[in-house]
């Protein structure tokens, strides 16, 4: 008879505990995630991973990131990919749309700085001041943002240094910011993704590229870009975005909600921005050690830039109303204070 108890008691417990596990793993809620980067890519690995892995934690598991094996659209399709639910969360450039988000260009202008982590920090509460509530940004719940770091002219055979040596030039660039850059300084603009840059390289299509430092060697452009023309505090910058589907966002609790807004904002925006600039960092090491040439671009150079800088912000401004901004200069203003208050080089 006890033997008979201590069987049924025992099995009630492991009823018990069977049901437990079953009903933790039931309240557990899976989000996929589309990436079109490949796994091995330190977005993935640096970034993305480490902020579904932070989810998890901040929800005690109740909510789980699944990447999914491959993306379901190009990347430029990925912010309606997460719009309509198609998948739950993306991540891709504003670049991508460039008249949709033309309320996001002024963290794309040249002379934007050199900090990543500050200016993905000021962008993210800039969003967060100003463009919260515009209607280019319905649909989705905005989990963060982050920024590309300075652009620079990569160039295959000329150490470029002057506006002449820009003068007919096909250069690669994406969006209408970096096409005006390069058409005011004499150069061919020619769009194309960067992951194309070294077929277009190879096959003489282009001369050279303008990426970060960073993409020279994360696209593996090492040995058809030699030349690299940095401009004092950036030639342009890329705005990027970490979106979840509003109607997804919209049915979890307050409390999951909340947890996960705790790694996300400002605090993703640090992540985002301290990768990217430790990948900048050790990319131009890299390339210096590998021999590449880094000139110094000359006055006239960099006094051209500052006149395109001023151009692209005075026609931002002026077309403020058509991008639903009642005062844009108020709104670069704080994003140039954000920066400067958080920026460290």
């Amino acid at each position: 008879m006890k033997h008979t108890n201590l069987v049924r008691t025992t099995a009630k417990w492991s009823v018990s505990i069977a049901v437990g596990a079953v009903s933790v793993y039931a309240s557990a809620t899976t989000f996929t995630m589309s990436n079109w980067v490949p796994p091995t890519h330190f977005v993935t690995t640096n970034i993305l991973n480490v902020w579904a892995d932070n989810v998890e934690l901040a929800t005690n598991g109740r909510i789980k990131i699944r990447m999914l094996p491959k993306p379901v659209g190009s990347p430029p399709q990925h912010w309606e990919l997460a719009r309509k639910g198609i998948a739950d969360v993306t991540w891709g450039n504003f670049t991508y749309e460039p008249e949709r988000f033309k309320s996001i260009w002024f963290a794309e202008f040249p002379l934007n700085g050199e900090d990543v982590q500050a200016s993905s920090v000021a962008l993210w509460q800039t969003y967060n001041e100003y463009l919260i509530h515009n209607d280019a940004y319905k649909g989705v719940k905005l989990l963060g943002v982050g920024t590309l770091g300075p652009g620079v002219i990569n160039h295959g055979s000329v150490s470029v240094t002057s506006l002449d040596q820009l003068k007919n030039q096909k250069i690669r660039m994406g969006g209408p910011i970096q096409k005006v850059i390069l058409e005011e300084m004499g150069a061919i603009p020619v769009a194309a993704p960067a992951t194309k840059t070294y077929e277009l390289i190879d096959g003489g299509v282009i001369d050279g590229s303008m990426n970060p430092i960073e993409s020279v060697v994360s696209f593996r452009l090492t040995d058809v870009l030699n030349h690299h023309t940095k401009i004092p505090q950036g030639l342009y910058d890329g705005a990027f975005f970490l979106a979840m589907n509003e109607k997804k966002w919209n049915k979890l609790s307050e409390q999951d909600k909340a947890a996960i807004e705790s790694v996300s904002g400002e605090t993703f925006a640090r992540l985002w921005g301290g990768v990217f600039q430790a990948q900048n960092d050790f990319a131009q090491s890299h390339l210096k050690d590998l021999g590449h040439d880094f000139p110094q671009p000359d006055q006239a150079l960099v006094d051209r830039v500052q006149t395109i800088q001023q151009n692209l912000l005075t026609s931002w401004v002026n077309d403020g109303p058509s991008f639903q901004m009642e005062d844009p200069m108020n709104v670069f203003n704080f994003y140039r204070a954000s920066y400067n208050a958080h920026a460290k080089r």
